[in-house]
Formats: structure tokens, sequence, C-alpha cells
């Protein structure tokens, strides 16, 4: 049993902790396939984690105690739900939603003038990726707060690996889904017809959506979007900041951004892993690992791998982006990468065209997000705004 084994390193200690990309990238160079007792087996090499993800046979990706729809699944199953839920980020669907977002983040920015300073994560790039998603999935603004304070109870109790109250976290986001939902199944075809109200009418299996599908599809899509875009906003945010010339080049040509934000997110990932199962016993990297043991696909170490990119800690804007794991790949590539990409480059070009400068603030340095999250916890910045009244975006 893998709980038997030695532990080749520590999640948390605090020296991995300090410091995870170091951390990470050392384990890669020295033990790229590495056990724990909190994570299993740790893949660290690019060439490791594609393999993984290009065999989902082998390694499965049923690794959750809550029905998890459909990352959670395997095929056939996985196919039936991701067709499903594919057609909320065509690029038509994310191309209507776009104005909504610009003026989101357009609004926060303005609502920070007047400030010298800010702490980016509590002050826009948290509000930012909450806002959004409520928007998105047609949740009331009443649902912010909420939302917010259950992102960082979720994040607290995964750290911990406190079993509890995870359940019972759980449990709490299917109450706020459960006191919006039944009145948007009532209203049917007669209300709004927002995601939430939509997922209602999908059928699978030749049946409606049942109640616990549609909140185990809102809970995936909850917990990466808010978690993860709020980590990726301060990430591209710090990265600007500390990258003058970076940041002038992107003022000076907002059409090289797209471009920017999945170089910087290659070098400082703001999603750290994912989890398989293996169906058989496996050899990876010359590590016998057993049927039924846990994987940790290390997305921060596989994309800094010197072995497929070039010089992989220097930011190279026109960099071949093909072999970027930053959404994943295979079967269980991010079904939400389009809507991702737009969030990001709409926050990222809010920030730009409302402020004159970003900067960092020597005597306040940001404090680094631990384990399960990256990026950081808070980010300290000074901020500089034009002195005529910013418009918004157009």
């Amino acid at each position: 049993m893998s709980n038997m084994r030695s532990q080749d390193w520590d999640p948390r200690s605090a020296a991995v902790l300090r410091d995870q990309r170091a951390a990470f990238d050392e384990m890669r160079e020295r033990c790229p396939v590495a056990h724990s007792d909190l994570l299993g087996w740790s893949l660290f090499r690019h060439e490791d984690v594609v393999r993984v993800l290009n065999d989902p046979v082998t390694f499965s990706s049923a690794v959750s105690r809550n029905l998890s729809v459909p990352n959670g699944m395997d095929p056939p199953e996985h196919g039936q739900y991701r067709r499903l839920i594919e057609p909320y980020f065509t690029p038509q669907a994310v191309q209507a939603f776009e104005p909504q977002c610009s003026s989101l983040a357009a609004d926060l920015v303005r609502s920070l003038r007047g400030r010298a300073e800010l702490e980016l994560m509590g002050e826009f790039a948290h509000p930012f990726a909450v806002r959004a998603q409520c928007a998105f999935l047609g949740w009331p603004a009443s649902m912010h707060e909420p939302l917010r304070l259950w992102a960082q109870k979720n994040h607290a109790a995964t750290f911990a690996q406190d079993r509890p109250a995870m359940a019972d976290i759980a449990r709490e986001f299917a109450g706020h889904v459960m006191e919006v939902l039944p009145l948007r199944r009532d209203a049917g075809n007669q209300g709004n017809q927002d995601v939430l109200t939509s997922l209602t009418s999908l059928q699978v299996k030749g049946r409606p959506l049942n109640d616990e599908e549609i909140i185990s599809i809102l809970r995936n899509w909850t917990v990466g979007e808010i978690s993860t875009i709020a980590a990726a906003v301060g990430v591209v945010a710090q990265y600007l900041a500390e990258n003058t010339d970076v940041q002038q080049q992107l003022r000076a040509q907002p059409a090289l951004l797209p471009d920017a934000i999945e170089e910087i997110l290659r070098m400082y990932d703001p999603l750290l892993a994912n989890r398989r199962v293996t169906t058989r016993a496996v050899e990876i990297g010359g590590r016998t690992i057993g049927a039924g043991e846990r994987i940790s696909l290390n997305w921060v170490a596989a994309n800094r791998d010197g072995r497929v990119f070039a010089d992989p800690q220097s930011f190279r804007l026109g960099r071949d982006a093909s072999a970027n794991l930053l959404y994943g790949a295979g079967i269980h590539v991010c079904p939400g990468a389009p809507l991702a990409r737009m969030e990001l480059r709409v926050a990222a070009q809010a920030l730009l065209d409302g402020t004159t400068g970003i900067a960092p603030i020597a005597q306040r340095p940001p404090t680094n997000a631990v384990y399960p999250a990256s990026g950081f916890a808070t980010l300290p910045l000074h901020i500089t705004f034009p002195s005529q009244p910013v418009t918004g975006q157009q």
C-alpha cells in the first residue's frame, strides 16, 4: 500500500511552501517521480505528465469522493456529459459575455481611483473573479460575498486535508445552489435564459440533469474559475509590476496581451496540480506504481521543463505555445479555456487602460499562496492613475 512507502518529499514542508516553484523545479530534476503521504505519486516532468493526460484508460480521473461532472469521469461517461457543457464555451458564447465582463473589470479599476497603493488580490483579483463568475452563471450579486468566503474555506480545508470540513463545505455549496435552482426549474423557458436556468433543461442518458449533477457542474466551474482566475490575475499583475519594459510594451501594443498572458502563466502557473488514479500497475521514470494509487500532475514543474521549453524561466513573446499545459491536454483539456482566456485578457486590459503605472512596493513584498493554491495570498502594489477620469473600455 502507498501509505507504507517512505516519503520522497513533503509538499507542505516549510521549505516547499516558502517557494513552491523553486521546490517543484528542484524535484523535477532530482526526483521527477516522487512519493508523499499527502499526494501519493507526483509527476514533475512534462513528458510524464503528457503521458498520463493521453492515457485515460490507465490513469483514471474518477478520484473525487463527490460526484464530479465531467472532469472526474472516464470515457464513455465523460464524453456524454462533456458534450453538454462545451456549448457554453464556444467562441460565440464567450464573445457575447465579453462586454459585460469588460464592464465589470473596468468598474472595479475605476472604484480604486485616488488610491496610491492597493492589495491587488483582495481588492481586484478576487472581486473580479467572483463577480465575473456570478455574471456568467446568472447568479445574483447577493452571492458575491458568500462565494468569496466559500472559496476561502474550501482552500483552507483542502490544505488541512480536513475531510469533515470538506464535506461540510460541499454541502454548503449545494445549499447556495438549492436557494436558486428550484426557482429556475419552475421558470423554465419563461425565465431568463442564463447559464443556471439553461442547465435545468439539459438531458443526459435520456433524462434531465438531476440536482446533484447540476450542483457538481456548478461546483467544478466555481472552484476552478474563482480560485484560478484570481490567482492568474495576480500572477500577471505582479509580473507586469516587476517588469516595466513588458508593461510598457503591452500598454503600447494591447494586441500582444493574449500571448503575453499565456507565457507569463506558463512560467508562473496559477494552478498547481490535478489528480489521477492508476487502473493497473505501471512504470514511470523507473518507479513502479501499483494499481489504485494516486497520481498528482504538477503543472508548474511541467511547464518550466527545459527539455521542452528553451530557457524556460525567461519571458519570450512568440514562443510556441503548443506544449503549454496551462489548460491541460487530452480528453480532459479545460473546456472553459476560451472563457478563462477572455476574462484574463479583459482584466489585464482594464488594469492597463485604467492606470498609467503599476509597480511593486519595496517595503511590502507579496506573500505567496500555498498548497493547494498558487500565485499570491497578498499582493501590495503601487498604482498610478491618469489625471483625467477614465471613461471605460469600448
